[in-house]
């Protein structure tokens, strides 16, 4: 069952429970993976859906972020979208996750002791890794935290 499927038939549950921003959240989801796959003329693939999905999250995260703390209705809605997304969305990896492929980035490339210069050869290996499954940034703090 694609991402399609699956969220066009939780919104249409949510309709019938009256849960209006859900349906209006999932409403959204449906329309940007709809027009990606329409972007792409073709049936997406997972991972082309996970980062539709991921791309929903970051949106709305960064709304959150920059909406003025007087506003508690957009900062409701927002943080409701975001649970709403989240159900959608892959588990991200944990610190410790991200840590040990890491380690073995580090062994592959064969470096002891990860120095600034190596950032950039260690991250061409380690992005294609965990894309989709961790966020960037923590990927980075993660990974400047070992740098020598």
């Amino acid at each position: 069952m694609s991402k399609i499927d699956e969220v066009r038939s939780a919104m249409i549950q949510s309709m019938k429970a009256g849960d209006k921003e859900t349906k209006e959240t999932l409403s959204l989801l449906l329309s940007a993976l709809k027009n990606k796959a329409i972007d792409k003329r073709a049936d997406l693939t997972e991972e082309e859906e996970v980062q539709v999905i991921l791309k929903e999250i970051k949106q709305t995260k960064e709304t959150l972020e920059m909406t003025p703390e007087g506003r508690t209705d957009i900062i409701e809605e927002c943080t409701k979208r975001i649970a709403v997304l989240e159900q959608y969305a892959p588990k991200m990896m944990e610190e410790a996750e991200i840590e040990e492929v890491i380690d073995a980035v580090l062994a592959s490339l064969g470096i002891d002791a990860p120095a600034p210069q190596d950032k950039g050869r260690i991250m061409k290996e380690l992005m294609p890794k965990v894309k989709g499954k961790a966020d960037g940034k923590l990927v980075n703090q993660v990974l400047m935290g070992r740098l020598h």
